[in-house]
């Protein structure tokens, strides 16, 4: 994902891919909000209310890696992150400084938050909240296809967050590291394909061949992304101390525009 365009003190507007069948970014479907979403073809099969977008949306890139670096329009605007390693703002960030920037974000909302994330106890971060913790049934016996098998079941931990009003929600998960010891918080945006703009609209027909939509980030949902940063740094210590970072980037950038 990266901005497509901004209009100074009004709007930015985020390309978002329709078609791409890997990445951050998938269309998915499903009726009722408690049901698993299944993805789309979206070049086979026309699209309807009961399809949603659904991004893993991210609020940093490592200065590094130069590809994903040039995604972002806030190239200076660096951090040493809790792994250690230097970072920029990007996606998230990026939208919660245009959105401080042009006053639509009080300053001293993120103030609030960042005293509010450094009050919160160690143990109410999800990763060790022990109310999120993946549970396992005990072993039992069974047979399939004549076969004895051991059988248990893994229950992850699921929890959604409604931004008041709108119909857009987050969606936090909770599962294993791959690569290491210890569980790791998922975070997702989910909202309605009716928030992308197209031409024409996107409800009733089928995707174009590598086409991209526009979500818009204005003032009239710029509260949705301070909560969504208030809901990172929620997740673990390495998480809290990256946003607590961005918090200190946006007021010093900003102080200096």
């Amino acid at each position: 994902m990266f901005i497509k365009e901004i209009i100074e003190n009004k709007e930015i507007r985020v390309a978002v891919p329709l078609t791409a069948t890997s990445g951050k970014v998938r269309i998915k479907q499903r009726s009722m909000l408690n049901e698993y979403g299944i993805p789309v073809a979206t070049c086979q099969t026309e699209l309807t209310q009961s399809c949603y977008v659904e991004w893993q949306i991210g609020y940093d890139v490592v200065t590094k890696e130069k590809e994903k670096l040039n995604l972002t329009t806030l190239k200076d605007f660096k951090f040493i992150g809790a792994n250690g390693k230097e970072k920029a703002l990007y996606e998230l960030s990026e939208y919660v400084y245009y959105m401080v920037k042009w006053n639509f974000i009080p300053r001293a909302y993120l103030r609030d938050l960042e005293k509010f994330l450094v009050d919160i106890p160690k143990e109410n971060l999800f990763d060790l909240n022990s109310e999120l913790s993946i549970k396992r049934s005990n072993f039992i016996e069974k047979e399939f296809n004549g076969i004895n098998f051991l059988q248990t079941k893994v229950e992850y931990p699921l929890i959604v967050h409604k931004f008041g009003k709108y119909e857009i929600i987050t969606e936090i998960t909770i599962k294993e590291k791959q690569r290491a010891v210890g569980v790791m918080p998922m975070l997702y945006l989910c909202f309605p394909i009716t928030e992308l703009k197209t031409e024409p609209i996107l409800l009733g027909r089928k995707a174009r061949s590598k086409e991209e939509a526009e979500f818009i980030v204005n003032k009239d949902n710029a509260d949705i992304f301070l909560q969504l940063l208030r809901l990172f740094g929620m997740l673990s210590e390495n998480h809290r101390k990256d946003v607590l970072h961005i918090i200190d980037v946006i007021l010093k950038g900003v102080c200096h525009v």
